[in-house]
């Protein structure tokens, strides 16, 4: 079963607008799903998980490249990260021969990433102002239960607003099942079983995002870490406390938690200040992206306990928070130019 994203409308529009766009997120969010459901009637589609796709990729880009033609959607792109300099090629030389007859540019590859780690130099170096990049998370609570979406205002008179367009108010009960549950779509779908679901995800993400990012003598303390991050959603960021309990150092700490963010896992909060300088220096705050993931990785076994747990306030809060990242989005905003926190010097 396939629930329509919010995000559909805003990746229409930034097709429109370069002859190459990327979607980011995390593994299993629906990137490809999406994609397909927009784009696979008109467009060739390639994934970088066959071997021998990705073989002649890395081997051979500029004849990887004319075998599949364009328009083309590929799949896994940070599996093939030299394809970034030979797709700027094809789509220069193409400019420059719809420029000469005046014709109209068209959107020429959609590259689809979960691990942008490894592709945000080759994206910044390559393919600057030729690709729309646009982020996407798991389900929002809009996206679950197929309310119309509008972009985020905190204002009560919106907030009235959605309440007279049928939105429902949810009991405590009901939201700690929403947050037990999390936004993957597979689950969401009733297509896969929660518990077996998470643990193959983690596996999944450590094997093929993780492992070449690190060494594979750090793979256990790497899943020790995973699960002291998301006890620590919600909270300030202290890398010294963090890389104690996981037992590496301060250096370690942050390459991991970069990885974790740039994959799509977390999200890092700055707080507000004047000062934009000190938002630099200042703690930010963490907070996991799907609820859902965070609950199993901090071993909660139902929504009733989770939601009578000393954590309860942390997880309500990063619920909160995502959903309005996932927000921002959908409607292909950066969080960070205007969502913070405030504290102040208490």
């Amino acid at each position: 079963m396939y629930l329509k994203r919010t995000a559909e409308k805003m990746i229409v529009e930034v097709s429109k607008s370069f002859p190459c766009i990327i979607v980011y997120g995390a593994r299993q969010v629906g990137k490809s799903t999406t994609i397909d459901m927009i784009f696979g009637d008109k467009y060739r589609k390639v994934t970088l998980d066959d071997a021998e796709d990705r073989a002649l990729a890395t081997n051979n880009p500029k004849l990887f490249l004319e075998s599949y033609g364009w328009p083309l959607i590929i799949d896994e792109i940070q599996k093939a990260p030299m394809l970034l300099d030979e797709i700027k090629v094809v789509i220069d030389n193409q400019r420059l021969a719809w420029m000469k007859r005046g014709e109209k540019r068209q959107l020429m590859y959609i590259l689809i990433g979960s691990n942008r780690f490894e592709l945000q130099e080759g994206i910044s170096d390559s393919l600057a102002g030729r690709c729309g990049v646009i982020d996407m998370a798991s389900f929002s609570q809009a996206e679950k239960f197929g309310y119309e979406s509008s972009q985020f205002q905190p204002e009560l008179p919106e907030i009235r607003k959605r309440e007279a367009n049928g939105r429902k108010y949810r009991t405590r009960k009901e939201i700690f099942e929403d947050i037990f549950t999390g936004g993957m779509p597979d689950i969401c779908t009733g297509e896969s079983n929660r518990e077996a679901y998470f643990k193959s995800y983690i596996n999944t993400y450590i094997e093929k995002d993780v492992l070449k990012l690190i060494s594979a003598s750090s793979e256990m303390q790497f899943r020790n870490f995973i699960s002291i991050v998301a006890l620590r959603t919600a909270q300030e960021l202290h890398y010294d406390e963090i890389a104690s309990s996981a037992g590496i150092d301060v250096r370690t700490c942050k390459r991991w938690l970069s990885i974790l963010q740039t994959s799509g896992i977390i999200h890092l909060l700055q707080p507000y200040m004047a000062n934009v300088s000190k938002r630099i220096i200042k703690s930010p705050k963490l907070y996991f992206m799907d609820t859902g993931l965070c609950a199993y990785l901090c071993k909660w076994p139902n929504a009733d306990m989770l939601e009578n747990c000393a954590m309860s306030g942390a997880f309500f809060e990063t619920y909160v928070v995502s959903e309005v990242i996932k927000n921002f989005y959908a409607y292909n905003k950066d969080p960070s130019e205007k969502l913070f926190y405030y504290r102040d010097i208490d």
